[in-house]
Formats: C-alpha cells, structure tokens, sequence
C-alpha cells in the first residue's frame, strides 16, 4: 500500500503558455518560472504551437506532475478543459488574457507575482463545470449577439484596446442585430422565444466581467440561463445596467431560468461560443457537472468561505 503525504504546496507543475495571449512575451515567461521555482514548485515546461494541443500534452505528462498551470484568457484554459477531466489534475490560473472571467470568479489576483502565491499556497476549490453537446466550459456558453461580437473581435483589437475591446466591438454589433426564434425546453416545460440572445452561465463572469445572474456561482451545481427579448436594437441600452450586474427584469426584456439542463432549439442550425471560442451548434443540450475540476484559489479571509482541501501528493 503506497502512502500519501501532505504537502503545504504542490512539488511538480506541468506549465503550458498561450503564446499569442496578450500579456505573454519571454520577460513575463522567465519571471514566472523564477518565481513559481522560488516558491518551491518544480517546473516542467513543453511549448505547444497552438492551445488545441493542451489536452494531449496534459495527457502526456500526467504521470509526471501534480498540477498543470495554464497561462493565458479564458478561450486558453477552456482548451485545457479535456485534460483537466481526464486525468484528474488541479487546475493552477496565471491571468495572462484580456478578459480574465474565470480568475474573476474565482477572486484569483490578476497580479502574476500574486497568482503564483496563491497556487503555491496549494488551496484547492472543487469547481462546476458546463457542457453542451459534448464541449466543456467554464464561464457561459451562448449565441446569438455574443457569436457575432466574438466573430468581429480580433486578436489585433484585443491586444490594442484591452478590455474595451469587448464594448467597442459590442456596440458595432449591436447596431446590426436581428432577433431569432427559439425553443428552450427545460424540466416539462418549454418556451418558444424571439430573442437577440441566449446565455447559459456556469460562473458568474463572462465578456469582460459581465455577470450572468447576480447570485450565480461557480461551485452552486446549476445553470442560470437569460434570453434577450427586447423589441427594439435602441433597448439594448436601457438594459445594459442588468447584464453587467446580472439583476435582469422581464419587463425590461430578459427572461431568466435556472436549472441543471436546457435544451434549445432552432430553426436552423446557430453557432455557440463557449468561453469565447466558436465550437458547437444547435440543436443544444446543456448540462451541468458537478465538482468536476479542482482549482487552486487565494486562501479563505472570513468564517463560513467554502475552506477547500489541502493538496494531497499523488
């Protein structure tokens, strides 16, 4: 029978970059190793042409490290999901993108010298998961108007206008917007909506620190969908206040559901972004999984914070 012994940190770190992301260059590369090798983490890194290749390579190394460290936004470390499931790993987050949700949510310090001390610390959080049609997902899964602003929103504009990107881009499209006709079937229920968008959140974050629904989180084992149903393109800005707050009111033109499964439905086949990144289409079931990932977090400040576990080497 092996024995297993606690350690304060993690000792072995699988640490995969997005090169293209937006704050990586070889000065910020070389600074985090020193750093992450300071606090005591040994680290093994590869040097992937593209984030498609990070499930394959976490596969490759599992039996080599306890942990994977991904740096990079939100589309990056939804590439790293697969792995992440497969093999069991907790999850470390350097914030190395424009957007950062999932560090959001997770209140992950978007400093690097910062982030590196929280994963060191070696604080775990079980974490939900979202899936749709067989793609995993962090943050929020939708279509419609986010499909578009995605589609429009370049590298070259993200690296130029940071997180007002996201607003410029968004109000471009905005001004170019049709509704849609969908069908959201949940529980023995089912809507028939025209809407300019639907949004399935797993987080609380999404697009650039837009929440979801006000109270959602990322370890309450449900969904929280909103649909778009406003008349008019000019409504879009009287119900700005509730997307990025979360607090939506039907008669401002947002339906809102919370669940464990959707399904939507629609006349004809419509994309779905899934933390940023275009992947699957409807006809979509969503579901959650429950507890599927571990993500090291900053230690609990306050009585009653969720206390995590303490890493336990393999």
């Amino acid at each position: 029978m092996s024995i297993r012994h606690r350690q304060p940190y993690p000792k072995t770190a699988l640490l995969l970059l997005n090169s293209q992301a937006r704050q990586v260059n070889q000065d910020s590369l070389s600074r985090v190793v020193v750093q992450l090798q300071a606090l005591g983490l040994e680290i093994l890194q590869d040097f992937p042409q593209s984030p498609q290749d990070f499930t394959s390579l976490i596969q490759r190394y599992q039996d080599r490290v306890n942990l994977v460290i991904i740096g990079g936004g939100d589309g990056t470390l939804n590439a790293a999901i697969d792995g992440l499931v497969k093999t069991g790993l907790p999850l470390g987050i350097l914030p190395l993108g424009t957007a950062n949700d999932l560090a959001r949510t997770l209140n992950i310090p978007l400093s690097l010298p910062e982030a590196c001390q929280v994963i060191a610390q070696g604080h775990k959080q079980s974490i939900d998961l979202g899936w749709v049609n067989g793609k995993h997902f962090f943050n929020v899964a939708s279509l419609g108007l986010s499909v578009n602003i995605t589609r429009k929103l370049t590298r070259e504009a993200k690296r130029r206008w940071g997180i007002f990107a996201y607003l410029i881009t968004a109000t471009q499209a905005i001004l170019r917007a049709r509704p849609f006709v969908a069908e959201i079937r949940f529980g023995d229920q089912c809507k028939r909506v025209k809407t300019f968008q639907i949004a399935v959140g797993n987080g609380r974050y999404y697009g650039g620190g837009m929440k979801i629904l006000h109270d959602a989180t990322i370890d309450d084992q449900r969904l929280d969908l909103y649909s778009l149903e406003i008349k008019r393109w000019w409504q879009f800005f009287t119900v700005i206040v509730a997307i990025r707050t979360g607090l939506h009111r039907p008669e401002l033109g947002t339906r809102t559901l919370s669940g464990s499964e959707f399904e939507v439905l629609t006349s004809k086949p419509y994309t779905i972004n899934t933390d940023g990144e275009l992947t699957v289409s409807t006809p979509a079931h969503f579901r959650v999984i429950p507890k599927a990932i571990a993500v090291f977090v900053p230690q609990p400040t306050e009585s009653g914070v969720n206390p995590g576990e303490e890493f336990v080497m393999k």
